[in-house]
């Protein structure tokens, strides 16, 4: 099939999910009379150019409230969440850092930290904190690739993590749950949670605009997590709520 009937057949997967909410992958190989292995290559390229969302066996349209805000306003809330982060690292912690975008922001301020011991499962964390002029001591948990998350998962990564004992963890979010904790979209939850197993401190970085999206997995509940990192967009209601759960909630000014 010629690229313009590729990126014709993904116009069209597209205008389906945003009319219908949610459609199957088999349904859409036998629509377009294709195979489901073109159909997920189709959904994966949408997704990566954030105009949907992929979920087991199919995918469904953004919701309203993901709809992304300006770039320079985004990176000016994750700058002061990060801020916030690596000011409750100390020399020589053992840290884990997932992957996700809120917590790499982390990477960049780490600088002036000294033997750190950071492990992660995401390659754009591992080559980023490659590029630290303090060298930090780099461990990867290995595993199976997933391109949903961009990230090593599995009971492989799950049995290295398992090897170990960290200070802290540092962990991102699709939503957040006030009654049940954070959410996401992403069926492998895991490796998180074994994660927050052998970390003494779970701190979740999550910008406010994710509080109190409806997603269906639990990711961690709040009797897993110590702190919750956010920006100071977060609505006053919503604070009290997950402080009910005996969580720490740090509210990050923006310079």
């Amino acid at each position: 099939m010629s690229k313009r009937n590729t990126q014709q057949r993904r116009h069209a997967i597209l205008s389906m999910v945003n009319e219908q909410g949610e459609v199957s992958v088999d349904t859409l190989a036998k629509h377009f009379a294709t195979s489901e292995v073109t159909v997920r290559k189709d959904l994966a390229e949408l997704e990566k150019n954030g105009l949907l969302l992929r979920r087991y066996g199919g995918a469904v349209s953004i919701p309203t409230e993901m709809v992304s805000e300006p770039e320079e306003q985004v990176s000016v809330r994750k700058l002061a969440i990060a801020k916030a982060a690596a000011a409750r690292i100390r020399d020589h912690n053992r840290i884990i850092i997932d992957s996700g975008s809120t917590t790499a922001s982390l990477i960049s301020l780490l600088n002036d930290k000294h033997g750190l011991i950071v492990m992660t499962n995401s390659l754009n964390v591992a080559n980023a904190l490659n590029s630290l002029e303090n060298e930090p001591t780099l461990l990867m948990t290995g595993g199976t690739w997933d391109p949903h998350s961009e990230a090593f998962q599995g009971q492989v990564a799950e049995s290295v993590l398992r090897s170990y004992d960290f200070d802290q963890l540092f962990i991102g979010a699709d939503g957040i749950d006030t009654a049940r904790g954070t959410t996401t979209f992403n069926e492998l939850v895991g490796l998180s949670r074994v994660m927050a197993e052998v970390s003494r401190e779970v701190v979740v970085m999550v910008e406010s605009s994710k509080v109190g999206r409806k997603i269906p997995n639990l990711e961690l509940p709040w009797e897993n997590i110590s702190t919750l990192i956010t920006d100071d967009g977060l609505d006053m209601k919503a604070k009290q709520q997950i402080e009910q759960h005996g969580v720490q909630v740090v509210c990050a000014p923006a310079e």
